[in-house]
């Protein structure tokens, strides 16, 4: 089912599908491949919302910034300098973080129209993106596929091609809360991860993998996320060709759980410290699966170059219980 969710300021229509299947329900919306609301019951079975989202487009076009259930891209999370050497050439990119980039830039994948295409249960989202848009080199085909399985788990499935040496990371940044409105640092998370990526006071990683034995970031036994983080983990596994479960995320009081399987060998941590708007500090916690950030500049870490006749394939599971 899909409704028109409102207008754009030059004239373009903005589209809302809606899933359901077994007691979950989700609204995307075609502006960003946005996940404006993602429903779930409780342990007494009472549906809720647990994601953070706008009622109406007015609110995300005033509110871009905290990128709020937004498919990310072309490169998610942060490129030191926005700039990164490809086959013996420097590309510049939007400094849209001064002075790196972040999430593709000022208008990145967040800030698009994509056409959308009904699927079994889901809805496939694609569009092209041009070479040199937000400085990026190559013409890139990409989708996102969302489905909803028949447990209720949301399934993103990324693909994309180029005609010319390019680097693509993908990700969803929805803000999760199993609680509903409200801080959800008392949510209680496991993350299977041994190491993390250290980062300088731009929040770009320093090169190191570092054990996370005996710091904040051992979160491999749950216990209360707190704030102060926006940090990337290094997955143990790496990439792999089917998603494995990688973290949990779990609210005492709802009794909700959401586990997170993926393909990718990282995942990023934000606690959302500087959230604002009709959202407090720590209203939501950002789960971003993702290669590592800065990685066209860092050859030591999982690469993100795609080249002409290569596929770009990544997935990400979202599931939904209770305890």
């Amino acid at each position: 089912m899909n409704e028109l969710f409102g207008t754009l300021p030059d004239g373009t229509p903005v589209h809302r599908w809606a899933l359901e299947r077994a007691g979950v329900r989700v609204r995307i919306l075609s502006y960003g491949g946005i996940v404006q609301s993602l429903e779930s019951p409780d342990r007494e079975g009472r549906a809720g919302n647990v994601v953070l989202g706008f009622a109406d487009l007015d609110g995300y076009l005033t509110h871009p910034e905290p990128y709020l259930g937004a498919l990310v891209g072309r490169y998610a999370n942060r490129i030191a300098g926005g700039r990164f050497p490809l086959d013996g050439v420097t590309y510049a990119l939007e400094p849209n973080n001064a002075p790196n980039s972040l999430h593709g830039g000022a208008d990145g994948f967040d800030k698009r129209v994509w056409d959308v295409t009904p699927v079994e249960h889901g809805v496939r989202l694609s569009r092209v993106a041009a070479h040199g848009e937000e400085g990026f080199p190559g013409r890139l085909e990409v989708s996102a596929t969302y489905t909803l399985e028949a447990d209720g788990a949301l399934r993103i499935a990324y693909e994309a091609v180029t005609d010319a040496p390019t680097v693509v990371n993908l990700t969803n940044h929805s803000y999760f809360n199993l609680g509903g409105p409200g801080n959800a640092g008392g949510h209680e998370l496991r993350i299977a991860a041994s190491r993390f990526t250290p980062v300088d006071d731009e929040l770009i990683p320093t090169g190191d993998l570092a054990d996370v034995t005996g710091t904040r970031f051992d979160f491999r036994r749950a216990r209360k996320v707190g704030a102060g983080y926006d940090h990337n983990f290094v997955l143990d596994g790496g990439v792999t060709e089917a998603a494995r479960e990688v973290a949990e995320l779990y609210d005492p009081a709802s009794g909700r759980v959401l586990t997170v399987a993926t393909t990718e060998p990282g995942l990023q941590l934000y606690t959302a410290d500087h959230l604002s708007g009709p959202f407090a500090p720590g209203d939501g916690i950002a789960l971003e699966t993702q290669h590592f950030p800065d990685s066209p500049n860092r050859p030591e870490f999982p690469g993100t170059v795609l080249r002409p006749g290569g596929l770009f394939g990544s997935e990400t599971v979202y599931g939904f219980a209770t305890r």
